[in-house]
């Protein structure tokens, strides 16, 4: 039995990856469980699952947690708090696989950390990679780490390589990837009434379960811009080698446009379960609970090129990649301070990519190869991006 961490537990991908855990209990173990805030949730999976710890990265939850746990047979089960615990379950010595499902730059740290440590990581954080870039990959490298994409577009792409692929290498055979997205909510609204657009609408998925979070970034297409820069990182492409295609069905995850003309898909009902399954069996598959797709009922599949004045934040995303260096570090981290912002109703929908591009111009693409480094410019862009808003409402 592989033994399992998932950091991030309590959100759709933590929840999806138990649920295909219980339908292999032979295959699995879990170790450990983390969690931001959410202890009703994170106890319930203590009950299943039996973890040997858990974090509640929040101090005040952490004591809370234990308070419930203390009456109840689950009381052998060790909690710790805060962030550096995360880091610590991450290298855990029984710890095969770790699920790096946390959003945003928390991620980074308990994500590299697994990869320093050679565990199989099996990477859902897209802003890890985003931020970290080559640092995170060359982690894996050094210590012999196994990275297995479990974003569906990703985890498509790997499924529609050569036989073989190791995340990172660059292969002569591929020409292209096709990358496609949903188009998000607003695929078909006029551009000049995007400014109307509710924080309730945003995070309205049609055809994806996912954080609120994540829910405005694919509506502003910002998650298939962060998407095309872990994709580059991923599979060592170029960004002129990766096209984004807007395919509304969500049923083909993205494409592989082979030398020799040959187009490779990866198909499937849009279900996390999907790629989360194929990434904790691989190299082999198991069943995922996934309904199977029916091909009678997707009866046609549409696809387009995504406007970019309709979606700047994916325009932006290749200006970042393009320049290199620190940029994509900068994008990544105004994005979640002009999502946060409009989550908090603090913004209109429109500024995001304003504030975002705004801060892009405050620095310029220097090549760092320093983990602090990229903290520390992860921090600055921050700061700015508070002090383009401040400029921009008062």
């Amino acid at each position: 039995m592989k033994g399992l961490c998932i950091l991030g537990a309590t959100g759709s991908i933590g929840e999806s990856t138990l649920d295909v855990v219980s339908r292999h209990p032979d295959q699995y173990n879990v170790i450990a469980l983390t969690a931001n805030t959410n202890i009703d949730t994170l106890f319930e999976q203590c009950v299943n699952h039996k973890p040997e710890c858990v974090v509640v990265v929040d101090e005040v939850k952490a004591d809370l947690f234990k308070e419930k746990i203390k009456n109840s047979d689950l009381s052998t089960i060790k909690v710790k708090s805060g962030s550096k615990a995360l880091e610590e379950v991450s290298t855990l010595e029984n710890v095969d696989s770790v699920m790096a499902a946390i959003v945003g730059a928390a991620g980074l740290l308990p994500s590299l950390a697994a990869a320093k440590a050679g565990k199989t990581v099996l990477l859902a954080n897209k802003e890890a990679l985003v931020m970290s870039g080559n640092i995170f990959m060359q982690a894996v490298q050094d210590a012999g780490a196994k990275l297995l994409p479990i974003d569906s577009e990703h985890n498509a792409i790997f499924q529609c390589m050569p036989a073989e692929y190791v995340a990172g290498e660059s292969t002569k055979q591929v020409r292209r990837i096709l990358l496609t997205a949903s188009g998000g909510p607003f695929r078909e609204t006029p551009v000049d009434e995007l400014h109307n657009v509710t924080v309730e609408q945003a995070v309205a998925h049609p055809k994806w379960d996912m954080g609120r979070k994540i829910s405005v970034d694919s509506a502003t297409m910002m998650n298939k811009g962060l998407e095309l820069i872990e994709a580059c990182l991923l599979f060592n492409i170029l960004p002129d080698d990766i096209q984004v295609v807007i395919h509304k069905q969500s049923i083909i995850h993205s494409m592989v446009d082979y030398v020799d003309g040959s187009v490779l898909a990866q198909m499937g009902n849009p279900d996390m379960r999907t790629p989360i399954a194929h990434a904790m069996a691989w190299p082999d598959r198991f069943d995922s609970g996934v309904e199977p797709l029916n091909i009678f009922d997707v009866k046609q599949m549409d696809f387009e090129e995504p406007n970019l004045e309709r979606f700047p934040c994916l325009r932006l995303a290749y200006e970042a990649i393009t320049a290199g260096g620190i940029m994509p570090t900068v994008l990544n981290a105004s994005n979640e301070i002009a999502v946060d912002e409009f989550l908090n109703k603090r913004i209109k929908f429109t500024d995001i990519p304003i504030i975002i591009e705004k801060c892009m111009n405050q620095f310029s693409a220097e090549i760092v190869d320093s983990l602090e480094v990229i903290l520390q410019i992860d921090k600055q862009a921050r700061e700015q991006s508070y002090k383009i808003i401040e400029e921009m409402f008062h």
